[in-house]
């Protein structure tokens, strides 16, 4: 029988769990945490991540957890258009509820899939003549593949690709999803959606599902992402929040509103950070098969263009497709050397669109600002057309 140990449980984790024991894998997912559990925030898919789940066979279920997220251009503090939207595009994303999301993973496991708890990875065994395997000390976990999908501070990682540190993008993220029945009325009844930059600040606001429909529930309401440069807070969340409605109160409307209706409770405050430079390498042969890095694993970046969890789903994919009829030994050697010949260019160019996005956003300074916002017209839409194209333009292997 064929064996997988997928190390860590998050959106990529359990993606590509559920994509190898469908296809006849024994998978065994080990997570450092005392409970598998999504987040309480909202994420955004784009095409290409669509199309990774379309192709694992879990986006029969999206559009009930799903709500379009049309084109919201991009404004001042004072409320000036620096990008007017552009309606009508083709290459609409959507916004999922995290947790949704973790439940429509959950349930696409099967019983080929254990899960394990409680394992923190401490150590990796890579040799030419046995099978690749981890420990977390007190027991060793061997299989014909290993996946690294334990995050940006993954132990796999650290053994595989030393040469790829974590460093900080400068800036910090706080994130929260305010429940429907704690929103005001906004905008008139019109859809919550939008982008606003500052001076080494940004907040952009989307709608989750539709207030009082049938399909709604207590996951849905107003996603927003507050980003400012700057190191995370070590204060309460009460105090957080205290300070985020200090920074954004002479923002425009409905900005102010909404900081007012989120409860500390709801904020989820994370550190930006990415990895430089990138491993070389995403698939390292060993044994019979050998360990493939994924998701924030392999190529954890700022969260400016939302591609993180797109990418992971697209790993899940590839990897899948390549391993679906491989048996250990050379066809299973070679996958993963497939693997990484197909995921390295990819996430590379994805990065890079990213630090080009973040070099942008951060400007600061009054000089820096006016060049900024004179040339974000072009400079934006050229930006995000491009990562939408290529986002757009993904493939499933066949």
């Amino acid at each position: 029988m064929r064996t997988a140990v997928v190390v860590g449980a998050g959106i990529g984790g359990l993606a590509v769990a559920g994509a190898l024991a469908r296809s006849g894998w024994q998978v065994t997912v080990l997570e450092r945490g005392d409970r598998v559990r999504g987040d309480q925030t909202a994420l955004i898919l784009w095409p290409n991540g669509v199309k990774a789940l379309d192709a694992l066979g879990l986006a029969g279920g999206l559009a009930a957890i799903a709500t379009p997220l049309p084109d919201s251009g991009v404004r001042r503090p004072d409320g000036q258009w620096l990008v007017q939207p552009r309606p009508g595009a083709t290459r609409v994303p959507v916004i999922v509820h995290r947790e949704d999301l973790h439940d429509t993973l959950v349930a696409g496991l099967g019983d080929r899939v254990e899960i394990r708890t409680g394992v923190t990875v401490r150590s990796t065994r890579v040799s030419p003549d046995d099978r690749p395997a981890v420990s977390d000390g007190r027991t060793t976990y061997e299989a014909d593949v290993v996946v690294a999908a334990d995050g940006i501070d993954s132990a796999v990682r650290q053994r595989l690709a030393p040469g790829s540190t974590v460093v900080s993008s400068g800036c910090a993220a706080w994130r929260a999803v305010i429940p429907w029945y704690r929103v005001p009325p906004l905008n008139d009844g019109r859809p919550v959606v939008g982008e606003t930059l500052g001076a080494g600040y940004r907040f952009v606001a989307a709608q989750l599902g539709q207030r009082g429909s049938a399909g709604s529930s207590t996951r849905g309401g107003i996603y927003w992402v507050a980003t400012a440069a700057g190191a995370p807070r070590p204060e309460s969340p009460e105090t957080q929040l205290v300070l985020l409605r200090r920074w954004f109160a002479r923002w425009h409307a409905p900005i102010g509103d909404l900081l007012a209706a989120t409860e500390p409770d709801d904020l989820v405050q994370q550190e930006v950070r990415e990895l430089r430079p990138l491993p070389r390498e995403y698939g390292f042969p060993a044994g019979p098969g050998g360990f493939v890095l994924l998701g924030d694993a392999a190529h954890a970046m700022p969260h400016h263009l939302g591609q993180g969890a797109c990418l992971a789903l697209e790993d899940a994919a590839t990897l899948q497709s390549l391993l679906r009829e491989a048996v250990p030994g050379r066809q299973v050697s070679e996958a993963v050397a497939a693997y990484s010949r197909l995921r390295r260019p990819r996430a590379a160019t994805v990065v890079r669109q990213t630090r080009r996005m973040s070099a942008v956003l951060q400007a600061r300074g009054r000089l820096a600002l006016r060049a900024r916002d004179a040339a974000l017209g072009t400079i934006s839409p050229r930006l995000m057309g491009s990562a939408a194209t290529a986002a757009a333009a993904w493939k499933p292997p066949a």
